[in-house]
């Protein structure tokens, strides 16, 4: 038996859902999906990345943030401390020896 995924909401308001969730931040897209999901219940998170076109993983971790809520340790960050790539050179500390040397 196949699941089959239940629209819960119309086109138009998907959509205007997606467009919104564009404009948010990186957090903010997570704890959005997140909520949104919730509130649907059963089959909301698959939903909702489909809806908003993000990764399930990703809607995972908007929910462990929101139950963590008011202790959030990025309050005033959009990602954790020491999140994001590393300058290249932080990686290769020569990179710029090499670069200026030639």
């Amino acid at each position: 038996m196949a699941f089959v995924l239940n629209r819960q909401f119309d086109e138009s308001t998907e959509q205007k859902m997606g467009a919104f969730f564009q404009t948010l931040s990186e957090k903010d897209r997570r704890r959005y999906a997140a909520m949104e999901a919730v509130k649907l219940g059963h089959g909301g998170i698959a939903y909702m990345a489909d809806v908003l076109g993000c990764s399930r993983r990703t809607i995972e971790n908007g929910i462990n943030e929101l139950e963590m809520l008011p202790d959030d340790e990025a309050q005033d960050r959009v990602r954790r401390v020491g999140g994001g790539r590393k300058l290249a050179t932080e990686v290769e500390p020569e990179l710029v020896q090499n670069f200026f040397d030639r």
